[in-house]
């Protein structure tokens, strides 16, 4: 059995995330089992993700050749986050001549909220997105591990969620958005999670329907996914404390 026969074998997939505040990565299995390392602090991307790679194929004995694809968090989120991730899949795939399957976040967040609230059809998910407003997507419950889009990715004020969440007649809305906007609870107007966290383990979930369907690129051809262009602040904005 050749090396890539055996990862193929194995079915396992590494996944990694660093699309908020929080760095992690995580093994998922052909069952769905996941083994997740998580460390959350921020703004430590390049120094620990790496690291968290190393520890949890050490615990799971097994090394990037024994992997039959890498997964990232590929957005949207932290800009600095998403290109860590997406260098690191790459890099890591390359090695080994694996293919690469880039996770959207907000899908990935949605299949993390259905698999926790199995009674709610519709949710409004709105992760922070910094600068005042929020990466927002509507989702209704599908088939395990892939819930449906019912809108495309965009960025909006907190304000603008009570909006979305009548046009997709959303049950509940959920997302990190909740826990730093006020405004963002307020406009809802329906049940709020806003414990709702992306790591890994939501990522590597996803990562491996995303793979059985096909839905991996070539090292080469993994991209962050960008929903707005704006990636630097200018002077007066960093001197008044704000952050992308």
């Amino acid at each position: 059995m050749t090396q890539t026969e055996h990862a193929a074998a194995t079915g396992l997939i590494l996944a990694v995330d660093t699309t908020a505040d929080s760095v992690s990565a995580a093994l998922i299995d052909t069952a769905g089992g996941v083994l997740e390392h998580v460390e959350r602090e921020k703004n430590k991307y390049t120094e620990r993700l790496l690291p968290l790679v190393d520890a949890v194929l050490k615990e799971r004995n097994v090394t990037v050749a024994d992997c039959a694809a890498v997964a990232f968090g590929a957005g949207p989120g932290a800009f600095t986050g998403i290109r860590t991730a997406c260098a690191a899949a790459q890099g890591l795939a390359w090695a080994v001549d694996r293919p690469v399957i880039c996770v959207p976040t907000l899908t990935a967040a949605a299949v993390l909220f259905f698999r926790e609230q199995p009674d709610v059809r519709r949710v409004l998910i709105a992760l922070d997105a910094r600068m005042h407003e929020c990466y927002v997507q509507a989702f209704e419950a599908g088939h395990p591990d892939a819930p449906a889009a019912l809108s495309e990715p965009a960025a909006v004020k907190p304000s603008e969620i009570g909006n979305l969440v009548r046009e997709f007649n959303c049950g509940a809305a959920a997302g990190s958005a909740f826990a730093v906007y006020p405004e963002a609870t307020e406009s809802a107007g329906c049940p709020v999670f806003a414990g709702l966290e992306v790591t890994s383990r939501g990522v590597a979930l996803l990562a491996r329907t995303m793979f059985m369907k096909g839905e991996a690129v070539t090292a080469s051809l993994a991209s962050p996914i960008y929903v707005r262009n704006r990636v630097a602040l200018t002077i007066k904005e960093r001197q008044a404390g704000e952050k992308l």
